[in-house]
């Protein structure tokens, strides 16, 4: 698809957004003649490009150098176990040719490329999130311009190398997959939105709201703010097993990552014990206002803190010498909203903690946090009353609900759960997002429908109004 020439982008930025541009379209012409075999090895030459040990831990080092976020042995899994579960999601479907046929409705569906897809990662996953899209864009037969963050632009540079050299050893064009060249700015990003014919965003709000601004179709991702609950009935020792685990994957980086815990008064004091045995640290009122005050620097989150190892966040916060020995640290709280900064988006190892009397005073709690912020992302509770969950999925406005699942193992797709693999979560319209669902294969194609007739399917005026001409007449 040809665009419009953007006016309002610099000269120097739309040099070269459109010769990158060009060149993907030019990339392109080889995969529409391929056939879903040659795809599907495109697809999994870009998995190996990272999955392959040597390469998982070589972008994992350089995006923790770059960045100084998370940390590199958890950054490695996320490299591997994320792309193996896409690779495993998008070995299984369809996206060249007839995809999908339906006899009695007379209907053939032929999948169709998208284009060239822009594709904007975070700072927080440099490496992994690149390939993820990039495995989806090439799924459906496109090409893939990658912007990076500024901080993550060597990481992701590495990463594209490594995915054009695999490319190329099985014989297509390295411009499959491209790269917007240093210096990184918001114009030249805005630029690529703006100029490619879908653009996927993860990351930024800001860069979410600039990809619905920019006129070209956009899939973007919500805030994540994640809360999660403990009932009653919970296995108190799994639950704080997994939250543990969750909380701490990559110095809690992930979107996914639980921000919160509302307790159920009853089993209050259990919990708390079973955390701190799982690592977590109870901070005293004095350990809270040093979080408070260290955590956030001029109301923003302090980069000193931000997914840093737990020692660290320790001593940046001024913590005793017991706290940096614990995983991750619980601070309690009440409320929610913008007076409460605990009730947010952390970023960082703390983990704050409410007290509620049941279930309808912790989804009420929980629904607070969600209105501050993170509406839309997902929930998580831990339980063994399935109809608790139950009224969590029917009353909050989120796409996902898990179960007694480590919530960022379980969220973007896991080999136990049902939900695709992915590392963009959309949010729905409750954050503004245009997609309800995880990221997948089927938001880079384009579907052609062949329409034959069939036996004529129209019912009597009887059938579809004498219910209502009974109950109000006509």
């Amino acid at each position: 698809m040809q665009r419009a020439q953007n006016i309002h982008a610099g000269q120097d930025d739309l040099d070269v957004v459109s010769k990158l541009i060009a060149n993907a379209r030019q990339a392109m012409t080889q995969l529409l003649t391929a056939d879903q075999d040659r795809v599907d090895e495109a697809v999994t030459a870009l998995c190996w490009a990272i999955y392959k040990p040597e390469n998982a831990r070589e972008t994992a080092e350089l995006a923790v150098a770059g960045t100084g976020l998370g940390n590199v042995e958890d950054k490695i899994i996320k490299n591997q176990r994320k792309n193996f579960g896409t690779l495993r999601d998008l070995l299984r479907v369809k996206t060249v040719g007839i995809i999908e046929t339906f006899p009695e409705k007379g209907l053939v569906k032929y999948a169709k490329p998208v284009g060239v897809v822009g594709a904007v990662v975070p700072s927080t996953n440099p490496c992994a999130t690149p390939v993820n899209k990039a495995m989806m864009a090439i799924k459906g037969r496109n090409a893939v311009i990658i912007a990076p963050s500024p901080a993550g632009l060597q990481a992701t540079g590495r990463t594209v190398e490594l995915m054009r050299n695999e490319l190329e050893k099985i014989g297509l064009p390295a411009n499959l997959v491209q790269i917007l060249p240093a210096p990184i700015s918001k114009n030249l990003t805005n630029t690529l939105m703006q100029e490619c014919d879908l653009v996927v965003v993860t990351g930024s709000q800001n860069n979410v709201r600039n990809a619905y601004k920019s006129g070209t179709p956009a899939i973007g991702v919500g805030a994540g703010n994640v809360p999660v609950v403990i009932d009653a009935s919970a296995d108190l020792n799994d639950a704080a097993k997994k939250i543990m685990a969750s909380k701490c994957f990559d110095n809690a980086t992930s979107c996914s990552s639980e921000n919160s815990v509302t307790i159920q008064d009853s089993v209050y004091e259990e919990a708390i014990d079973a955390l701190t045995r799982a690592g977590g640290y109870m901070c005293t009122s004095e350990d809270k206002k040093k979080i408070l005050d260290n955590l956030w620097v001029d109301g923003h989150l302090n980069r000193h803190v931000l997914a840093k190892d737990p020692d660290v966040f320790a001593d940046v916060c001024g913590l005793p010498v017991a706290a940096k020995q614990a995983k991750f640290f619980m601070v309690e709280d009440t409320g929610a909203g913008s007076e409460k900064p605990l009730s947010g988006e952390k970023l960082s190892l703390a983990l704050t903690v409410y007290r509620v009397p049941d279930i309808e005073a912790a989804i009420s709690q929980v629904q607070d946090i969600l209105n501050y912020q993170g509406m839309g992302h997902s929930v998580g509770i831990h339980t063994k009353t399935i109809k608790n969950a139950e009224l969590l999925a029917e009353r909050l406005d989120v796409v996902r609900v898990l179960v007694n699942q480590a919530h960022t193992f379980g969220n973007g797709g896991s080999f136990d759960n049902g939900l695709g693999f992915t590392l963009t979560m959309g949010c729905g319209t409750w954050a503004g997002n245009s997609i309800s669902e995880n990221l997948a294969y089927h938001h880079f194609i384009n579907v052609t429908h062949l329409v034959e007739t069939i036996p004529e399917d129209k019912p009597s005026e009887e059938e579809l109004f004498g219910t209502y001409w009974g109950k109000y007449g006509k």
